[in-house]
């Protein structure tokens, strides 16, 4: 089995599904194609261990075609893009002292939560 995903007009992911093997033919078309004639929405298959389009798609992630990669939602704007994973980066590395941290976009620094305790 494989798992396919539908994009939007703007390439923002509206489901994902699990559907035939991507070896397989319908009706003598491809699964991605027949899936989007199918469903009226391009379609292209996702993979959980990053093999194809480098991130298993999720519901509003970006297709990006260039980089033939699926693109989380960027979840601050200060953060960065690592154009090997197509995953989201801080502009500070996360702190390595085993304490829990969340991120604060108006200081663009890492904060202790609570007592930081895991």
């Amino acid at each position: 089995m494989a798992h396919y995903a539908f994009l939007d007009e703007n390439n923002v992911v509206t489901e994902v599904i699990v559907g035939i093997d991507e070896t397989e033919i319908i009706e003598g078309l491809d699964p991605e194609t027949w899936y989007g004639n199918f469903r009226g929405q391009t379609c292209k298959r996702t993979s959980y261990n990053g093999k194809i389009r480098k991130n298993y798609a999720g519901v509003g992630f970006i297709y990006d075609h260039q980089r033939d990669a699926f693109i989380p939602p960027k979840p601050y704007e200060s953060w960065l893009l690592n154009e090997q994973t197509c995953m989201w980066s801080a502009p500070k590395p996360y702190p390595s002292d085993g304490k829990l941290y969340e991120w604060n976009e108006k200081n663009l620094n890492w904060e202790l939560v609570n007592d930081g305790a895991r």
